[in-house]
């Protein structure tokens, strides 16, 4: 049950700090956990199975991590959630505007005074 335990919080601190790298970030809560789960299964490894489970549970923490962080950047994940669409707009900032009205005003009153 003990050994159970850790493999199960191994692979949910895993799975929590994919997600907070790849779906939630900013928010830093399943980072948290993901950590928290990880370092629980090592004390859980350390105190409860022994010195030596210990050391190969914290291998293993440090192994799957980078292996699954490492596996899912060489995967198409990534391409699949990505925005790939080109934004051709563009955003016309106030003062600018305000610039081509005043132009515009400029040349409407150069105009009137040619015309009298």
């Amino acid at each position: 049950m003990n050994v159970f335990l850790v493999v199960l919080l191994v692979l949910a601190g895993v799975a929590l700090l994919l997600m907070e790298m790849f779906l939630l970030p900013g928010f830093g809560i399943a980072g948290v956990s993901g950590f928290g789960c990880l370092l629980a299964a090592i004390v859980v490894a350390y105190i409860w199975i022994g010195r030596m489970a210990g050391y190969i549970t914290l291998a293993a923490c440090l192994v799957l991590s980078a292996l699954a962080i490492w596996g899912f950047l060489r995967s198409n994940a990534l391409d699949k959630m990505a925005l790939d669409s080109k934004i051709d707009s563009h955003v016309e900032m106030a003062h600018n505007k305000l610039n081509k009205q005043e132009d515009k005003e400029n040349q409407n009153k150069s105009q009137n005074s040619k015309e009298e």
